[in-house]
């Protein structure tokens, strides 16, 4: 089993990472390609293209123009670490034991704008480029004309290095749209996570997104390394709902927010 999640807008590079051990992401160089591309832009450009604040323009083109094409500890840090946003609460990385973020690097892949596909103790600098962002490059239109197959290949190099016979979709629509589903060796299963809530089950975005990361982190937990066992899955009072589910989309219901 290989799990995929979304990279969060938000970042915290002032926690101490709780752990000295660290990878090199795989698409270093197409990564530093970006940030050619992204240095030419102006801040005010920056924002046009990302429909961003000024202030945040202004930090990101920053960002990109310290960006290194070698990360170090002392300019950056482990992307599971790093990331901070609704997913991450609920993964709570920091907490895990030494072999739970062994499994998490082994078994969970993230998606990224700028990086591609980043294993979690990949070191990453801060950056925002969000997968939907349409920044032309010589490939196309857009960052999905970008990546192309690359991330998709990746993904199957993980999937027959661990002999998995599934990929768990944990990302969200953008970000899952640079995975080319009839290029991938293994059938998709996307978790979908409900909460009761005005006479009816409905997706409210702040739990589902605090849910996926519940589940890596109850897989990393439990080193579940067959997706069969994520219909176990528990946490925040989530359960697996059959009747609701079918093959490829699996329920996780529960009837009041934690």
């Amino acid at each position: 089993m290989l799990i995929v999640l979304s990279p969060a807008k938000t970042l915290d590079y002032a926690t101490a990472p709780g752990t000295d051990f660290f990878t090199t992401a795989d698409f270093i160089d197409e990564s530093a390609a970006l940030i050619e591309t992204l240095r030419k832009l102006s801040p005010a450009e920056v924002g046009t293209l990302m429909h961003i604040s000024d202030p945040l323009a202004q930090l990101n083109a920053t960002r990109y123009h310290s960006w290194k094409s070698i990360a170090t500890p002392a300019n950056a840090k482990q992307a599971v670490l790093a990331f901070n946003g609704d997913v991450y609460e609920g993964l709570d990385a920091l907490s895990l034991m030494p072999e739970q973020l062994g499994f998490l690097q082994q078994h969970v892949r993230i998606l990224s704008g700028l990086y591609g596909a980043l294993r979690p103790l990949d070191l990453m600098q801060p950056y925002r480029l969000e997968m939907g962002t349409r920044l032309a490059t010589s490939k196309g239109k857009d960052l999905y004309a970008y990546w192309g197959d690359r991330v998709t290949d990746a993904l199957n190099a993980q999937l027959a290095s661990q002999g998995a016979n599934t990929l768990v979709n944990l990302a969200s629509e953008e970000y899952f749209k640079v995975v080319r589903p009839a290029r991938l060796l293994v059938p998709i299963i996307t978790p979908v996570f409900q909460d009761w809530k005005d006479g009816k089950y409905k997706i409210i975005s702040f739990y589902a997104k605090r849910a996926r990361g519940l589940m890596t982190r109850y897989a990393a937990q439990q080193q579940i390394t067959e997706a069969d066992g994520l219909r176990d899955f528990n946490l925040g009072g989530y359960a697996y709902d059959a009747s609701a589910s079918d093959a490829t989309h699996w329920m996780f219901r529960r009837r009041s927010g934690d």
